[in-house]
């Protein structure tokens, strides 16, 4: 439909424009800290956790997609228009992930390693101390690569495959998604949250699994233009499968391939060929996550346009 195509775009240009406030209003934060609330392992038996996590975690999503469902059902066509674009920019980021990198690159420059390592800490959940430059480059940037489909590619895309079918659906998948996003970046490790995030962490799989493979199709799309696409079709079929889980892989070999660098985690894995370093790779990644995201967006806009 013609609304949601035009939805798909201002949400885009409010996210150039405004990025995400840092505010502990923003819905994604005050959902943060209702999920923080329950999810400590400590309030439940050992028992009783895998269920205790199932259940808080439907419950979650129905809270958290619920005001963006009741306010594409019922508000009135004129306020949605002007809503509407702010409410799917909440369920993404993407200039942010381009604020975060800057802000590693930032400190580095600065000549503090600590300073590098703090900026790393607010994108990847390692412990960052003891790392190198090149290391917290390597945390900082294939953090940017996997978000492309995790923080951006994918509650794009649940809006635009849900828009068309109307009553309320568009904006309530994008939502639904960012809740079980941010419940698998909360829960989702094997550490002693492994049976309460259980849930959150199969539901993160299966909600990815699409995203994630569209986002390295279109990232071969991309290095294709630039003349790069064996190194990034080579890449992706050696290493795509490095990472461990479903998804991160694609995207992150992917880009990693296109722009000739390497993402490395300590004694995980090395994904890319490392033809050159991330201190000289660095702006070209960046500027690889933002023309994915655009070749996306011009493809679901057009998609939404052509159903309408």
């Amino acid at each position: 439909m013609v609304p949601a195509a035009l939805t798909l775009v201002a949400a885009l240009a409010l996210d150039r424009i405004v990025g995400d406030p840092h505010t502990p209003l923003h819905p994604v934060a005050l959902f943060g800290r209702f999920v923080g609330w329950w999810g400590r392992p400590s309030l439940y038996p050992a028992s009783l956790q895998r269920l205790a996590g199932v259940l808080l975690w439907a419950i979650s999503v129905v809270l958290f997609a619920l005001p963006f469902w009741l306010c594409e059902r019922f508000a009135p066509a004129l306020l949605l228009l002007v809503l509407s674009p702010f409410l799917l920019k909440a369920t993404f980021a993407w200039r942010s992930l381009e604020e975060h990198a800057g802000a590693v690159e930032a400190a580095l420059a600065s000549g503090s390693l600590d300073e590098g390592r703090r900026a790393a800490g607010m994108l990847v959940s390692r412990d960052t101390r003891g790392l190198s430059a090149e290391e917290i480059r390597s945390a900082a940037y294939e953090s940017v690569a996997e978000n492309l489909s995790d923080s951006v590619v994918a509650p794009l895309f649940w809006f635009a495959v849900f828009a068309p079918f109307g009553l309320g659906l568009g904006l309530t998948a994008a939502a639904a998604y960012r809740a079980i996003n941010c419940m698998d970046a909360m829960l989702g490790y094997t550490d002693g949250r492994a049976r309460l995030g259980w849930c959150a962490a199969r539901a993160d799989d299966l909600a990815n699994l699409l995203p994630s493979r569209i986002s390295g199709c279109v990232g071969l799309l991309y290095f294709g233009l630039l003349g790069r696409f064996l190194p990034a079709w080579h890449c992706l079929l050696s290493d795509r499968h490095k990472r461990p889980g479903f998804n991160g892989g694609w995207p992150m070999s992917v880009v990693a391939g296109g722009t000739g660098v390497r993402f490395s985690k300590r004694g995980v894995y090395q994904i890319g060929p490392g033809e050159r370093s991330l201190a000289e790779g660095g702006a070209d990644i960046i500027a690889s996550v933002r023309g994915i995201t655009l070749i996306f967006s011009f493809f679901a806009i057009i998609a939404l346009f052509l159903w309408a």
